[in-house]
């Protein structure tokens, strides 16, 4: 969050982008799964995944780098190797991996700057896909390969699909950082332009978030 306000913080896309031609069928029984995301500021990344029906539970972080260097202050001087990331717990009978995909490349963030977004500059901002397993990792690079194919944006992919080393929960004031702090200016022009987006773009999967506690 380098600076108040960005050179592109709305949606990414105006309508949404065609779905996954390969992806898993919801599993017939109720259960947990992690998948984790980059793309920028975590709060705006956080706001978007947590408003979606099926997904339990999001939290802040970090990806990429070390135990040692998880720590807003030092991922902050871009030395550490991480991103700010986002763990999203989602039940598999509800929601697919491949939708989650579908929402991260159409609302959450734009896919085509390299190690930046907007005014947020720096290798700390990047857009990146940490797979936990081989199924997730087909699954994310067929969908970029798609996208391409299609020409889905301005300008070729840059998102990072890499393995998942570790997930480090970021600092208590970054978690629901965009629900607690509507009127910081911020998350009015960064991030509350891409819950509207997801709103409007996919209705059925929208869900009015109030926070943990409140769930």
């Amino acid at each position: 969050m380098l600076s108040l306000l960005p050179l592109s913080g709305g949606a990414v896309t105006k309508q949404p982008l065609p779905a996954p031609v390969h992806d898993v069928a919801l599993a017939s029984t109720h259960g947990e799964q992690k998948a984790v995301f980059a793309g920028g500021c975590f709060w705006g990344t956080q706001a978007v995944f947590q408003r979606l029906k099926g997904v339990l539970h999001t939290t802040a972080g970090y990806a990429g780098g070390t135990k040692e260097t998880a720590s807003y202050q030092q991922v902050i001087t871009e030395t550490t190797e991480h991103a700010e990331s986002v763990e999203v717990v989602y039940d598999p009978a509800k929601i697919t991996y491949g939708t989650l995909l579908r929402i991260f490349f159409s609302v959450a963030h734009d896919p085509t700057q390299l190690n930046r977004q907007g005014n947020d500059v720096g290798y700390s901002y990047r857009s990146a896909i940490f797979y936990q397993n081989e199924e997730q990792h087909k699954l994310a690079t067929e969908y970029i390969a798609q996208l391409d194919a299609v020409h889905a944006f301005h300008a070729k992919i840059v998102t990072q699909v890499a393995t998942l080393k570790a997930f480090y929960a970021g600092e208590d004031y970054h978690q629901d950082y965009a629900l607690k702090n509507p009127n910081n200016p911020y998350i009015q022009v960064c991030d509350l332009p891409k819950i509207e987006a997801l709103k409007q773009q996919f209705p059925d999967l929208f869900v009015d978030y109030k926070g943990h506690s409140q769930q």
